[in-house]
């Protein structure tokens, strides 16, 4: 499993605190997140996102996870770090610990939707910027547009410097369409429960080619969540799916997993 000592530690995530940005909110100190990165209760782990074509690793998913018993996942860990406004400096923990543990590859690494307000990720010294391959940051579709619609000076600045976009969770929550034509990601991610079982809904099969199909004429790649079944796998791909990612090709872990490719 990464380690706190190895990728990133607390001196380091405290001087991020007072050093933060001048937009950013001042954190409170009573929160617990501290303590989870001091103790070593932090680490991250990867999943592959798979190329349809050829099996081959595309990019790898960058998931963070507590051990600490205050959080059973990453909702109620970044929950805490709301509540104490502390959102960027723990975005720029994780990030620092995932590129750390994964250097060979493309990464996908999540962003709370606060960080784009908090004015850590625009910082020159920032992990995203030092790392050799190129970085997707995926925020969800889940959130209403208008909150993002606020930060998007903070998006077209880390994209002039050559970070990558990709929306998560298209099909779930809002399912607002002028996400993909209004922030213009260059990869858009299906929300598992499109993909969950599409073998056996001919009806989902052809709402799924028809958002590949409008996809790609807006510029983006398509990655299907959840793939869990080989008959799924073979029809995501039947209907121009880009990349998969899900339990069947490999179980997120530290280091970076071997994919089961089954065909």
């Amino acid at each position: 499993m990464a380690s706190v000592g190895r990728s990133v530690n607390f001196r380091n995530w405290l001087r991020a605190t007072e050093q933060r940005p001048r937009t950013a909110v001042r954190p409170r100190r009573d929160s617990q997140i501290p303590g989870v990165l001091v103790h070593g209760e932090l680490r991250v782990v990867y999943q592959p996102i798979v190329r349809m074509a050829d099996g081959s690793v595309f990019a790898y998913e960058a998931l963070v996870r507590s051990t600490a018993r205050l959080y059973d996942g990453p909702e109620a860990l970044f929950r805490e770090a709301t509540d104490a406004r502390c959102v960027g400096a723990l975005g720029r923990a994780i990030r620092e610990m995932a590129i750390a543990g994964c250097q060979h590859c493309p990464l996908f690494l999540n962003v709370h939707p606060h960080e784009f307000a908090d004015g850590w990720l625009v910082q020159p010294d920032d992990p995203v910027f030092t790392h050799e391959f190129p970085i997707y940051l995926e925020i969800t579709e889940s959130v209403p547009l208008s909150h993002f619609t606020l930060c998007q000076s903070t998006l077209e600045e880390v994209r002039a410097k050559g970070i990558r976009l990709a929306i998560d969770d298209l099909g779930a929550g809002y399912s607002n369409l002028k996400y993909i034509s209004e922030l213009e990601p260059d990869v858009v991610k299906l929300d598992r429960g499109l993909v969950h079982g599409i073998a056996d809904s001919p009806r989902r099969r052809t709402l799924v080619q028809g958002m590949v199909r409008l996809c790609r004429d807006l510029g983006a790649q398509v990655v299907a969540e959840g793939i869990e079944h080989a008959e799924d796998l073979a029809i995501l791909r039947d209907v121009g799916v880009d990349y998969g990612q899900g339990f069947l090709l490999a179980r997120p872990s530290d280091p970076p997993p071997e994919i089961h490719w089954p065909f």
